[in-house]
């Protein structure tokens, strides 16, 4: 299986209505998170983006937000913006494409009921979609939003080094970086996400959360 950390350009090219980057002559990165709410990690993500000020989106599990929902409400009281990530982290491969759409709108539901806020940027668990998915989630005023830079932190195989290097060698301006504030990856991010904060900061980068439209 192909394994790429620097999403192609023929990729993005060929997918016009993802969103893969956003070119910027700033040195602007879009950390962004998936997975959440933890309640074991994503304190300690906000406070550790905290120490760096730098701002972030994270991507949410409704399910998640039904059962944390004060964690998740602190995302939006720091400052950081807020996506959906459908309730139950469905594999679009492997659902229907109406019970796929109808977990999206169920997430989108939790977050109104217990933020307030609707999300209008959608990520894809897995980062899997059927053709023609990225048009009808546009039609429902969800912007799919996927990545620059992939750091694998979920994965067992990968060394906190490799996850570090993912970004020294690859991140450009306008970078959307993907971390996970899960359980699954913390073994890698407690390590990855100070020192890669402090390189990003070192060389002259701020993290903005992603824009809502023109995308």
């Amino acid at each position: 299986m192909m394994r790429w950390i620097k999403t192609p350009l023929w990729v993005k090219k060929c997918t016009p209505n993802l969103v893969w980057d956003i070119p910027q002559t700033e040195r602007i990165v879009y950390l962004t998170f998936d997975d959440g709410p933890t309640p074991e990690i994503t304190p300690w993500v906000l406070e550790t983006l905290a120490a760096y000020h730098f701002k972030a989106t994270f991507f949410l599990i409704g399910n998640n937000v039904a059962q944390f929902p004060n964690i998740a409400q602190s995302l939006i009281k720091e400052g950081h913006g807020i996506g959906n990530h459908t309730y139950h982290h469905c594999n679009s491969w492997n659902t229907s494409r109406e019970a796929y759409l109808e977990d999206i709108k169920a997430c989108t539901t939790c977050m109104e009921t217990h933020l307030g806020r609707t999300p209008l940027l959608f990520r894809p668990p897995y980062g899997k979609l059927k053709l023609g998915q990225p048009r009808q989630l546009r039609g429902h005023h969800l912007t799919p939003i996927m990545w620059d830079i992939l750091t694998y932190d979920w994965d067992i195989n990968t060394t906190p080094e490799d996850c570090l290097k993912s970004i020294t060698q690859h991140v450009q301006p306008g970078s959307i970086i993907v971390f996970h504030d899960s359980k699954k990856a913390f073994g890698n991010l407690k390590t990855v996400l100070p020192k890669a904060l402090a390189y990003l900061k070192a060389q002259g980068y701020r993290g903005e959360i992603l824009p809502k439209s023109d995308l």
